[in-house]
Order: C-alpha cells, then sequence, then structure tokens
C-alpha cells in the first residue's frame, strides 16, 4: 500500500524520465501510468494522491531536491 512518502519518489522518478522537468500534468500521468494499482489499493490516498503529490514538490523544494516549478535542481 502507498503513502505520501512514496509519492516523494514517484515525483522525482517522474522528472527524472522526462530529463529532470516536466509540466504538472505529464508528472500526474506518468504516476497513474506507472502506480495506478499501487494507487487504487491505497484506500485514502487514492482520493486525494494529486494533492499530496504537491505536497510532495513542495517538501522536495524546502530539501533542496527540485527548483521553483516542476523540475529537478541540477
Amino acid at each position: 500500500m502507498a503513502d505520501r512518502e512514496d509519492l516523494k519518489k514517484w515525483v522525482v522518478a517522474a522528472l527524472k524520465d522526462h530529463g529532470g522537468q516536466a509540466a504538472l500534468i505529464d508528472v500526474a500521468k506518468h504516476i497513474w501510468k506507472h502506480h495506478e494499482v499501487e494507487l487504487r489499493a491505497s484506500g485514502d490516498l487514492f482520493y486525494k494522491w494529486q494533492y499530496d503529490m504537491r505536497w510532495a514538490a513542495m517538501v522536495l523544494r524546502k530539501q533542496g531536491v527540485m527548483s521553483d516549478g516542476w523540475a529537478l535542481k541540477t
């Protein structure tokens, strides 16, 4: 069962797969394409994963992993 913490890893993976930066919608599509089964099996997270994806990006920015927008720091 996935949780909010998994979304941080998935956001980073999505950005890496898109060359280090992507539009929000492309990150969401990537996560859905690669983790739909896990999301569906995650109880309440299934209903709020896109909100939590944004939370994950905020945390990653504070940790210095991401820059402003949807891009990894280089």
